[in-house]
């Protein structure tokens, strides 16, 4: 019998994959269900995660002339409706508020009173409430463009929710762009699109596919949807940025108007463009294994734990002054326009404190010890390689090269990831063999979903639907790279078809 190979994460991903996930966002510390149905509580190493994205998110949109503003969480029903292909998209997921205070019922209970002239829906999206105030504040072509984001909460209230990638909460981003031509709107499009792939690749290290969505596929109004798609470790496809062009469609439903250089009175063009705390499930997924989550040092938690180890009482002043002074010096260091964060754990629990540092993911952990600072060295071991794989390495050298090691782990983290998609990325020609590459070969393992299909397909959306309904796999994008005619469609097999990718999807 084969000796069992220990795992801090049970059950692992080929035993239980969307269990698995569960438990790692769990003993990792990021999330919790929170009492309130479908909602969640994202716990401080978590938030840490979002604040670190974010910052270097909205670096990036400032950086293009972007500014941040806030918009009301509520939102008319009469402004949803005045955009009735935006508002079909939506309807089912909204939340409505129908009453503005609570009174005491005939049995002692409390129950909603003052019915509200107008129905407010909680925002699942600010298309329309924004619009509304842009309205107010274009006139001229002087005005454009106008280049507003607001960091925020939205609300969809979703059937079947799992912590980060669905909750009838989340956080997010949305940008609104106003332009006066739709060329500009264009490239203000795909512009953002580029950031949010820059943002996944050089930051989370998570490669993406750029990519237009097909029609069926796009945000509701718009008249173009770009997006960026990620594989995770059980080969779905998770979307994880889009970008749209809204065209005039919305200007005309909020009124946005302006006067051009030629007195000639036009609607604008529009943009808007999202990324969710989606991305930190997508984390989880893309660099998880089974003993928790694994942290890519641009946007970790934190970047170095320091665990002085004390043999007795005595100990201990020496050990933590030790380790103290280079919780100093590494605070002092900078990574990527950041300081170096760092953690101390002085507590007395033994091998369970070091797991409990591997299961959150902190890209480096650091045993000091007596022996050690008699020698001035430190035991060092990375979360990108084995637990069991530490090195005793000397002091001084260890704080000079941190952010050489931090910027190795970044980029392992990023190889490993590309390399895994492209090993369980096929081209596929053949209907038969497209169906039975997304066809689990053992029913007993529904994690295996295939990986991504590079296939031709003739633009219908019935056979898009047919794909869809046959095997719950959707056209994930249209590549920018691959852009390109071959072959008949993987499903009717009409010829001048175009190459798209095709995957199960969260």
């Amino acid at each position: 019998m084969s000796k069992q190979i220990k795992t801090a994460i049970s059950p692992t991903r080929e035993e239980d994959y969307p269990e698995w996930y569960q438990q790692v966002v769990n003993a990792s510390e990021l999330a919790e269900r929170s009492s309130v149905r479908g909602c969640m509580v994202i716990k401080p190493w978590g938030y840490a995660l979002w604040e670190n994205i974010q910052r270097e998110m909205d670096d990036m949109f400032k950086a293009t002339g972007i500014k941040n503003a806030y918009f009301p969480l509520f939102i008319p029903l009469s402004f949803l409706q005045k955009e009735a292909e935006h508002v079909e998209g939506f309807a089912k997921e909204c939340a409505v508020v129908t009453h503005h205070r609570l009174e005491k019922g005939p049995d002692g209970g409390l129950v909603p009173a003052g019915k509200l002239q107008e129905p407010l829906v909680v925002r699942p999206t600010s298309e329309t409430i924004i619009g509304d105030s842009f309205s107010k504040w274009i006139s001229s072509y002087r005005d454009l463009p106008l280049l507003i984001n607001q960091w925020a909460n939205v609300v969809r209230w979703e059937m079947r929710t799992r912590i980060f990638l669905r909750t009838s909460e989340f956080l997010w981003q949305e940008g609104h762009t106003a332009h006066a031509t739709a060329d500009e709107a264009i490239e203000r499009t795909n512009l953002m699109l580029d950031i949010y792939a820059r943002c996944a690749e050089e930051y989370l290290a998570m490669p993406v596919i750029k990519g237009r969505k097909s029609a069926a596929e796009r945000f509701p109004g718009a008249v173009d949807t770009l997006c960026i798609e990620a594989m995770m470790q059980d080969r779905k496809a998770l979307q994880a940025g889009t970008s749209h062009f809204l065209g005039q469609n919305f200007a005309k439903a909020s009124d946005i108007k302006f006067q051009s250089a030629s007195e000639s009175e036009e609607y604008a063009w529009t943009t808007s463009w999202g990324s969710s705390t989606r991305l930190i499930g997508g984390l989880v997924m893309t660099h998880g294994d089974d003993d928790g989550i694994v942290l890519p040092p641009k946007i970790a938690s934190s970047h170095i734990v320091l665990m002085p180890i004390f043999r007795s009482p005595d100990d201990r002043p020496e050990v933590m002054a030790f380790t103290e002074t280079m919780a100093r010096e590494l605070r002092d260091t900078y990574y990527h326009h950041r300081r170096v964060q760092v953690e101390i754990d002085a507590r007395e629990i033994g091998g369970a404190r070091g797991w409990d540092w591997i299961k959150k993911g902190i890209p480096v952990r650091v045993e000091i010890g007596p022996r050690d600072i008699a020698d001035n060295s430190v035991f060092v071991g990375r979360r990108d390689k084995s637990h069991r794989d530490k090195t005793s390495v000397n002091r001084d050298e260890f704080v000079q090269s941190i952010t050489r090691t931090l910027d190795e782990i970044q980029m392992q983290l990023y190889e490993n990831a590309l390399n895994f998609r492209e090993s369980h990325t096929r081209e596929i020609d053949g209907k038969d063999e497209f169906y039975s590459y997304f066809t689990p070969q053992n029913q007993e393992k529904p994690e295996i979903h295939g990986g991504f299909a590079v296939s031709p397909w003739c633009g219908s959306a019935i056979c898009e639907d047919k794909i869809k309904e046959d095997l719950t796999v959707t056209i994930r994008c249209i590549p920018f790279e691959n852009d390109t005619e071959r072959g008949s469609c993987i499903c009717c097999g009409k010829s001048d078809c175009r190459t798209v990718t095709f995957a199960k999807a969260y």
